[in-house]
């Protein structure tokens, strides 16, 4: 915990290629979970284009289906921020933290076809061998992890600090549950909690189940293998 004069605040977690960490009241330990989580697959879907081989059908179509789950899980964590971060924020900051707001739409709206389209060569590659297909996806691929980390570390910058600025932990919290936990079905959290924490090292991942409670740890525990075996079927061409 960081102490100030006035305020007890939590101690603000660093995952690798996180860009910063703004002090403040709210604790942001999931939002950064999750943008470790983009990070660390975009990196891992570009490694596998290039490396594994077109004929593969097998590790292809785990390909499309890892790739799916990746889609799933970023489609709903922009789709909470669009609908209810973004307009929360905008009513409480000023013309320079509406600027940033606005920037950080515009960026959602730029990374949405890139994904599509790496979405579509997945598919095409599960269902047969196309050279020019797999260089065409490798090329998305590398559009999509540049312009995703570009939105990322704007985000952790800009759009944080401005969080940290006009909300409390409690319209956090608040807020998450409205927009990024209700209505998520039992078996999509279990699916979501090995990918989460796929990679974390050892000394965060214990602080993050330190601030996510003893039934998070169990699903892990419950799911990490099944989901480390599927992982190394789709990545095992990437180095």
């Amino acid at each position: 915990m960081t102490t100030t004069a006035e305020h007890t605040w939590p101690e603000q977690l660093r995952f690798p290629g996180q860009t910063a960490a703004h002090p403040g009241p709210v604790d942001m330990t999931m939002m950064y979970v999750m943008h470790h989580g983009f990070r660390r697959d975009l990196a891992a879907f570009a490694a596998a284009a290039t490396a594994t081989p077109v004929t593969d059908r097998a590790c292809w179509q785990a390909l499309a289906e890892r790739w799916d789950l990746f889609a799933e899980v970023l489609h709903h964590h922009h789709s909470g921020e669009d609908a209810g971060l973004w307009p929360m924020l905008l009513e409480r900051t000023d013309d320079d933290g509406r600027r940033v707001l606005e920037a950080m739409e515009a960026e959602h709206h730029e990374i949405d076809p890139i994904l599509q389209a790496c979405a579509a060569g997945f598919r095409q590659l599960s269902t047969h061998a196309d050279e020019d297909a797999r260089a065409a996806l490798a090329v998305r691929l590398c559009a999509g992890k540049e312009s995703l980390a570009r939105h990322l570390q704007h985000e952790e910058t800009e759009a944080i600090a401005i969080i940290q600025q006009v909300l409390t932990n409690e319209e956090w919290v608040a807020l998450e549950e409205e927009h990024f936990r209700r209505g998520v079905p039992f078996s999509t959290v279990l699916r979501l909690v090995p990918w989460a924490t796929h990679d974390v090292p050892g000394p965060l991942l214990r602080e993050v189940f330190a601030r996510s409670g003893r039934v998070h740890r169990l699903m892990w525990r419950a799911t990490r293998r099944r989901f480390a075996r599927r992982e190394r079927l789709a990545f095992r061409y990437a180095a």
